[in-house]
């Protein structure tokens, strides 16, 4: 489902190379599911931008659904993001103007066709536990639920695979518990890959394999589970 090989990232910063990811290699399987892992500034967040196509590297390539991604431009990359990928990030990223409904339906939308994404909607907030609040907005909401709307949207597609940004970092500990819970279950149910991003390793240990990652270099690949 995902095959990155040798991606390095280097940015130019007042005249001076910054190399934040250097040299990874690894791959995910259908239904796999992968945590990333390692301290601030080790290049968890932008491997998994480039993994999911958000930016490019600098060398190296990645393979998403069977599709180079250094092969696409912009425009293109969006679009198999839209048909594929499925998206939590640590600050939820929902539109304030919509509900929470309308959150939701946003991914579908974008596809276009004639068929209505209001019922799937209804179904996706009524599984995550949010049926009563369906109209209200994100600044209605505690983190915990927008972070249930979130997680709604990302599933609305049913997508191939689903890059978690810290999605558990914002929450207490027992809203971060529950909708963890709700992340395996759901992935579990879909038969969908999951790239997770965490400094927990507690829900690292829920994965099947993690990837280590200090100072932009993958210093361990450790099987949890027999895929």
């Amino acid at each position: 489902m995902l095959h990155v090989n040798n991606v390095s990232k280097v940015f130019s910063i007042s005249g001076k190379q910054l190399r934040v990811l250097d040299k990874i290699s690894f791959s995910v399987g259908k239904k796999g599911t992968i945590a990333i892992v390692g301290p601030s500034g080790s290049g968890k967040t932008t491997l998994l931008g480039i993994c999911a196509g958000l930016d490019t590297p600098s060398e190296g390539d990645v393979t998403l659904a069977d599709v180079k991604l250094n092969a696409l431009n912009e425009d293109d990359r969006a679009y198999l993001r839209n048909q594929y990928v499925g998206f939590i990030f640590q600050n939820f990223q929902l539109l304030s103007t919509l509900t929470a409904l309308e959150n939701v339906m946003v991914p579908l939308e974008l596809r276009g066709g004639k068929n209505s994404s209001k019922p799937q909607a209804l179904e996706l907030l009524s599984r995550v536990g949010l049926a009563d609040r369906l109209d209200h907005f994100p600044s209605q909401l505690s983190g915990g639920e927008q972070q249930r709307v979130a997680l709604a949207r990302a599933f609305i597609t049913e997508p191939s695979i689903l890059f978690a940004d810290e999605p558990t970092g914002n929450l207490d500990e027992e809203t971060a518990e529950e909708i963890t819970q709700l992340i395996f279950d759901m992935n579990t149910e879909l038969g969908t890959t999951l790239v997770l991003v965490t400094h927990n390793h507690v829900l690292a240990k829920r994965t099947e394999r993690i990837l280590y990652l200090k100072s932009g270099q993958l210093i361990e690949d450790k099987l949890l589970k027999v895929i």
